[in-house]
């Protein structure tokens, strides 16, 4: 038998999470939204910070994943304009960037912090980290050997 959404959705006995990604890169997106749809309501996904805060403003997601390094407008500074707006999204950043500099702002403003390189094995992780009030950061390379 087959399904339509609508029968999926009323067999679910709590409403899907809806979820907001805002990446530059293209192929990120739609890995990140493969990965995801099978869980979460992905209700958009942008390029640039601008259009995320429009999103975010419009679709009031329950998640936001942000690039840092975005046109427009950084991931980091994104999440800071959610929170002065009133947001109550969680925010997570997958980014490729693992220096503690990003990782501690990203701690003031987001409750989480996925390397894309760890994107698959790590984004529901830190989902469901955000969720329960945790702050998740992917482990980071080792550091070369001298």
């Amino acid at each position: 038998m087959v399904m339509t959404t609508a029968q999926n959705e009323s067999k679910q006995s709590t409403p899907q999470l809806s979820v907001l990604l805002a990446d530059d890169h293209v192929r990120i997106l739609a890995s990140a939204k493969e990965l995801l749809c099978t869980r979460y309501r992905v209700v958009a996904a942008v390029t640039d910070g601008r259009s995320a805060l429009e999103a975010a403003e419009k679709l009031h997601p329950d998640l936001v994943i942000l690039d840092i390094t975005m046109p427009e407008l950084d991931g980091i500074s994104t999440a800071r304009e959610l929170r002065r707006s009133g947001s109550n999204a969680k925010i997570l950043f997958l980014t490729v960037h693992e220096d503690q500099a990003n990782i501690d702002a990203a701690r003031s403003c987001g409750n989480g912090y996925v390397l894309k390189s760890r994107m698959y094995s790590d984004l529901r992780q830190a989902i469901e980290e955000a969720l329960t009030g945790r702050f998740f950061v992917s482990p980071h390379r080792s550091e070369p050997k001298r």
